[in-house]
Parts: C-alpha cells; structure tokens; sequence
C-alpha cells in the first residue's frame, strides 16, 4: 500500500481507502462488512470512511462493532464521520451545520463508531442557513476538546471553503484540512480545475468518492441489469436514472476496449486513472463482495501503463477534460 499525506497536514492516509455509502448496514450483511473491513486492513488501508446519514446511524453501528470485535491498534486506522443530513430525523436542529447539531451529531457518532475520538470529521454539505462562523468555531470547539483530529467538507464549493478558511484566520482558528468530492472519469470540474489554486494556496487534500461512478465504470452494466446491485436499491432511482445513459455507456464501451488492450480490468483502470492525480490524497472504495474489493485494491499495479499515450486515448473516448480558467 502507498500512503499519501491529507494535503499540507502531517496526517497519513493510505492512497485506497474503504468506505460504507449505500452497504454497511443496508445492502450485505454485518460478517460481509467484517470480511471487508479485516481484508482492507490486511492489505495496508488505514482509512474507513462513514457518515452519520448512511442506513440512518446504522452503517457506523456496523463499523464500530467490527473495530471493537478487530482491536486493532487505535493509532493504526483512521475514521471518520459526517455532518449536515441528521440520521434520519426530522425536527428542528436535527439537521444542517448549527452549532447544536454539529456537537451532538459528533457525540453520537462516537457512540455508535465505540471510539474516543473521530480522526476526520467532514461537513457533509455546505448549510445556507448557517452562518459559516458559527460551523467553523463549533469545529474548532471537538479540536480543542479532542473529539475530532482534523475537519474538513465535502460537496462544497472552492469559494465556500476559501471563505471558511478566511473566517478561521480572522479569528485564530483552524481551517478545514480537506475536501470530499465525486471524483471519477465522469465528473472531474471540481477537483481539476475549480479546487486547482486551492490546492497551492491552502493545500487542500481530497479524499474522493465514486471512483467507479456509482459502478458504471466497472462495466458490470452493459450488457443487462444485475440483480442486486446499488442502481438497483430501491430509494437510488435518482441515482440510476443519472448514472445510466446511453452516451455514457458508449463511452464505458469504448473504455472497456481499452482496458481489454491492456490487460486489465476496467474497474482497475478507472480507479489508477484517479490514483494518478497528484491532488487526490486517497480512492475511497466501495464493494459489497470480498473479490470485488481484493481486485480494486490491486489498482495501484495499474498505475504505470497510464502512459501519456494511454492517457490521450482515454480523453478521445470520454471528450470531458475541463478547461482551465483564462486569468
């Protein structure tokens, strides 16, 4: 395993990281999730990604029986948490970045994770309803008190986070230290080229979901449907309807062909192809099966026949490199 560090922080995270969107506790079973969790870290993964939202609580539940059940050294891994959606309530307060809700959405996600402290702890969306000072100093209190290492966002614009850095400066405060985006072959304006002067000026790190477009880049969706998969997890139909088109499966085609070419598999493909940007710090990956994971987990091997030759042919199929800004 490679080991990256978290943007301008000393923090080292493994380059390919586990995450628990959409299956711990929802779409396998508690001894899968273990089985995935034992083998990322077998494999040198330090970092396990959840969210208060994900299966409403219960996919940190999950994850924290396995890393009371595993023991490991709580120096050895990284975990975070998310905050904005709430875990599944409705009322006032139980939603969004406040104040009240970032401490106490923090507090039960030590309860259910069975850990002292929270090594990230990311804003999940930016909250309009929410002054910026009051998220950035209620982060700032779990720094000071110890319950979180590090904070960061996710899904937020560049100017939303230059404006909490700038709000944090003011007042002799920390800053978030990274950024969650979608990144994959499909969707790369926000980390290439809107976050591309906060990387220099900020040293922003990323830790990016979907590498695989929600499991379209694994191919498995071209030729029919699959039984059992997240596009086809009722409740996701917004999420199929904008990840199935045909343009976009032609291109996963063609994408294919190429893998084809090179003797590996697409899935390996499209993840090295994130691993190769120098401004991702780690792929957080998902998988509802051990095999599906212990390939992914081999795509660094991949990274190497990216060459610029390779690289042009992969932009002629997916015709979407962003343009950088004219200053």
């Amino acid at each position: 395993m490679q080991y990256r560090y978290l943007g301008k922080s000393g923090l080292q995270v493994s380059a390919l990281s586990l995450g628990s969107w959409l299956t711990f506790g929802k779409q396998i079973e508690d001894n899968t999730a273990e089985r995935l969790m034992a083998l990322a870290y077998d494999r040198g993964v330090n970092f396990f990604d959840n969210a208060e939202i994900y299966a409403r609580g219960q996919s940190e539940v999950v994850m924290g029986q396995i890393l009371k059940k595993m023991n490991w050294d709580r120096s050895s891994y990284v975990v975070s948490s998310k905050v904005f959606f709430g875990d599944g309530g409705s009322l006032p307060n139980q939603t969004g970045l406040n104040r009240k809700h970032v401490l106490e959405a923090c507090h039960a996600a030590l309860r259910r994770l069975q850990v002292d402290y929270l090594d990230l702890y990311f804003c999940h969306r930016p909250d309009k309803h929410t002054p910026i000072e009051e998220t950035v100093r209620a982060m700032n209190h779990l720094l000071d008190q110890g319950k979180i290492l590090y904070w960061g966002t996710s899904e937020w614009s560049a100017q939303e986070i230059m404006e909490a850095h700038m709000v944090a400066q003011q007042h002799h405060l920390i800053g978030p230290t990274m950024e969650q985006p979608q990144y994959n072959l499909f969707h790369r304006e926000k980390v290439e080229n809107e976050y591309s002067q906060i990387y220099k000026t900020l040293g922003l790190g990323t830790t990016i979901w979907s590498p695989l477009g929600s499991g379209v880049l694994s191919g498995k969706y071209l030729d029919q449907f699959p039984e059992g998969t997240r596009l086809g997890m009722e409740g996701l139909e917004w999420l199929k309807e904008r990840s199935m088109d045909e343009e976009k499966l032609a291109k996963v085609r063609a994408l294919k062909g190429l893998a084809d070419e090179l003797g590996v598999s697409l899935p390996r493909l499209a993840i090295a192809w994130c691993l190769k940007n120098p401004n991702v710090s780690t792929v957080i990956l998902g998988a509802s099966r051990p095999e599906q994971l212990d390939e992914t987990l081999t795509s660094f091997e991949v990274v190497g026949s990216l060459t610029p030759e390779v690289i042009e042919r992969i932009e002629s199929i997916v015709e979407n490199k962003p343009v950088p800004p004219a200053f």
